[in-house]
């Protein structure tokens, strides 16, 4: 699937970047882009998303094709979410079946994923901007696998079962994980497809 000719890149996204090269947006420019990171070849595409103040595992290629394969539904994407208050068994079954949430074409229930509770802190790098502190109430970790990725998808459905997350970190794709990357570190590999297999 991939030829020589191809760039691919591992990524952790730190809070408060966008997923693109080019700022789009006419009244907000003095945003933060992909590509601060690092020096990347020109037709260097996201593959997928993750919004502004969203963290974590960022897949990007040169490539096409690579791209739709691993925003299918054959790559499951695990994430983990910070959400507010201790989320209940009944709050983590209806994740698991699916949600109704609002998308840009209308109502959409979310497919059947993978949702667990997190019964420790997971460890990840602290945050450039400080999620509000334990004096506002409890919070708890929960990890939620997809196979699918509407816009902010994870943020909707925690926030439809009423625990909004307040902070949103992707920390697998396929096989790749972020585990031994830090925030803003980029890492060129050869072949994507394999990895994440």
């Amino acid at each position: 699937m991939e030829t020589a000719k191809h760039q691919n890149f591992i990524i952790f996204k730190p809070f408060g970047y966008l997923s693109q090269f080019v700022n789009n947006q006419t009244k907000r420019t003095k945003k933060k882009l992909l590509g601060e990171l690092g020096s990347f070849p020109e037709n260097t595409m996201a593959i997928g998303r993750l919004d502004e103040p969203s963290e974590g595992l960022l897949l990007l290629t040169t490539d096409g094709k690579v791209s739709e394969f691993i925003r299918s539904s054959k790559v499951a994407k695990e994430y983990y979410a910070q959400v507010d208050g201790e989320i209940t068994s009944e709050a983590i079954e209806l994740l698991k079946k699916g949600v109704e949430i609002s998308t840009e074409t209308g109502k959409y229930i979310t497919k059947n994923c993978t949702v667990k509770k997190l019964l420790e802190t997971p460890q990840l790098p602290e945050r450039a901007k400080k999620i509000r502190d334990e004096r506002h109430g409890p919070t708890s970790w929960v990890s939620i696998t997809l196979t699918e990725g509407k816009f902010r998808q994870v943020r909707k459905m925690t926030a439809v079962v009423g625990f909004p997350t307040l902070r949103l970190v992707r920390v697998r794709i396929g096989e790749i994980t972020i585990s031994k990357l830090i925030p803003g570190e980029v890492k060129e590999v050869p072949n994507l497809v394999k990895l994440t297999c």
